[in-house]
């Protein structure tokens, strides 16, 4: 069975401000359930930026031919060849962050179309948060209620065509909603699951 894989390359920040605590919120479809939506959050708990770096992170090794990024998604291929990824990108606003916490604290916010944290569901090693579809334009409505600084919205859906062959990476790029940022990610397919 063939398997995606969804990585980050490199992130810009493209404000004047050097020094920054940020980090992910990535939404996708259930690999096993149409009806579900999954949500995490990361890295842990989260990433520093200082001016030495000139508001750019590089996620992949340089010098390394075929070289990875940062892995978000590693799933089977779904039988239609689409699959959705949605990716906030939040500034914290707090000194110390807790995934566990934030996924706990979102779980009691959805209340029933919040299902159970999981592990290991996208082969990234993330916690995952298992939420009911119809809940999905909740999330942006609580997003919107944290204090963190919202830099942005990303669409990361990607439909599986002839471009696509084992070993290929597709190469994609935007800013965030906002304009605030800029992201380089990678989609790519495998014969291994």
């Amino acid at each position: 069975m063939k398997s995606i894989t969804l990585e980050f390359s490199k992130l810009q920040i493209l404000k004047d401000r050097e020094r920054w605590r940020l980090y992910f919120i990535v939404v996708a479809e259930h690999p096993e359930d149409n009806d579900k939506m999954i949500v995490s959050t990361f890295p842990d708990p989260y990433i520093r930026l200082k001016p030495n770096k000139e508001n750019i992170i590089n996620f992949e090794p340089e010098g390394s031919p075929g070289a990875d990024g940062m892995f978000v998604i590693e799933r089977e291929l779904p039988a239609d060849k689409k699959i959705k990824a949605r990716v906030y990108l939040r500034q914290s606003r707090d000194k110390t962050r807790n995934v566990g916490e934030a996924l706990s604290n979102l779980q009691k916010t959805l209340g029933g179309d919040a299902f159970e944290i999981v592990t290991d569901l996208m082969g990234s090693g993330l916690p995952w948060l298992v939420v009911a579809k119809k809940a999905i334009p909740m999330i942006g409505n609580i997003l919107g209620s944290m204090k963190d600084r919202d830099m942005g919205f990303v669409n990361m859906d990607e439909r599986f065509g002839s471009e696509f062959k084992p070993g290929i990476k597709a190469e994609r790029h935007t800013e965030f909603s906002t304009g605030e940022a800029k992201i380089w990610w990678k989609w790519s397919i495998s014969d291994e699951v």
